[in-house]
């Protein structure tokens, strides 16, 4: 008696593998677009569901940025429920804001997917699609927790096919029997992801003798696990210092400064921090010529005053 398709076998050993290392998922619910990524991921979640005694939902989000998007999400769900899913509901969401179409779409995405979600929310997102968000993070020099990538998991979010490429959900899609949906935006050069798809890591491939996918997964890997010790260095400081205080910021790396920077000023209410935000918070520890406050998004200022950093200034002046 032969086994399933090495690529089935595959994505399934993913699922099982993640949810292994979950304490206790109350179920799983799978993002469930149509394309092969996440097909493979459902079938997977549903096989190892049913064996781990966890109900599986899927959730299909109707962006409504397509003619016809209401249809594909419909046919999406039913394919979900052919292939077992305990319940398939589709969401509709309103894709507004700044940062462009992608990231609008991604904001309304993840938003609906946090309200409806009832266990471990399973993303189907590949090796290629890590390489690709490793590679934007490098081009924007967003800084070493950019390029670290996307993490496996990251509550409520799971991200079992990290390791996984592309090819592999494709092949499994066609073991399986399965017609995924194309969607036309992951082929538009409008956007940027298209591009480097089609274009940018092709043309490295062939310029470095491919494996490129791989090379740029493995070094966000590497990079996330040092990200995560710095992480627990400066949540430790925080715990045992409370307030930045100025005479025990200044002797620690700069990169650890301003990791406790960071969490300082999220922990306050910052959001939209850039890296350029952070070194001129950092300056008033590690620069300090008597500079005067510094403006972060949201109208909040950092100010140095009396050998601690505060926010949203109180009236006396620096020191």
């Amino acid at each position: 008696m032969t086994g399933p398709h090495p690529a089935v076998a595959e994505v399934r050993r993913a699922v099982r593998k993640l949810l292994a290392g979950c304490p206790d998922p109350a179920g799983i619910d799978v993002a469930l677009s149509g394309g092969a990524d996440s097909l493979a991921l459902t079938e997977a979640a549903v096989f190892t569901g049913r064996r781990l005694g966890l109900p599986v939902r899927a959730l299909v989000v109707d962006h409504g940025l397509q003619e016809g998007s209401a249809r594909v999400a419909a046919e999406a769900a039913a394919v979900a429920r052919e292939l077992g899913v305990d319940s398939a509901e589709v969401l509709a969401v309103e894709v507004t804001g700044p940062g462009g179409p992608e990231a609008a779409a991604r904001y309304a995405r993840y938003a609906a997917l946090r309200e409806h979600h009832r266990g471990i929310v399973l993303l189907g997102h590949t090796r290629d699609d890590q390489a690709e968000t490793v590679l934007l993070g490098l081009g924007r020099g967003s800084g070493p927790r950019s390029i670290a990538g996307m993490r496996a998991v990251d509550h409520p979010w799971g991200r079992p096919l990290l390791d996984v490429p592309r090819e592999t959900t494709r092949a499994a899609c066609r073991a399986l029997g399965l017609t995924p949906w194309e969607d036309p935006h992951n082929s538009d050069p409008r956007f940027t992801r298209a591009r480097l798809r089609a274009e940018v890591l092709p043309l490295l491939d062939e310029v470095l003798g491919g494996g490129v996918a791989g090379a740029l997964a493995r070094t966000a890997a590497q990079l996330r696990e040092d990200s995560e010790a710095l992480d627990a260095f400066a949540a430790d400081f925080l715990a045992r210092h409370g307030k930045p205080d100025i005479e025990a910021l200044a002797p620690l790396p700069a990169s650890l400064r301003r990791r406790v920077l960071r969490d300082w000023l999220v922990a306050g209410g910052a959001r939209g921090l850039t890296d350029a935000h952070l070194r001129s918070v950092d300056a008033l520890v590690g620069e300090w010529r008597g500079q005067g406050g510094v403006w972060l998004p949201g109208g909040l200022v950092v100010t140095r005053t009396h050998g601690r950093l505060a926010m949203n200034p109180p009236e006396t002046r620096g020191d």
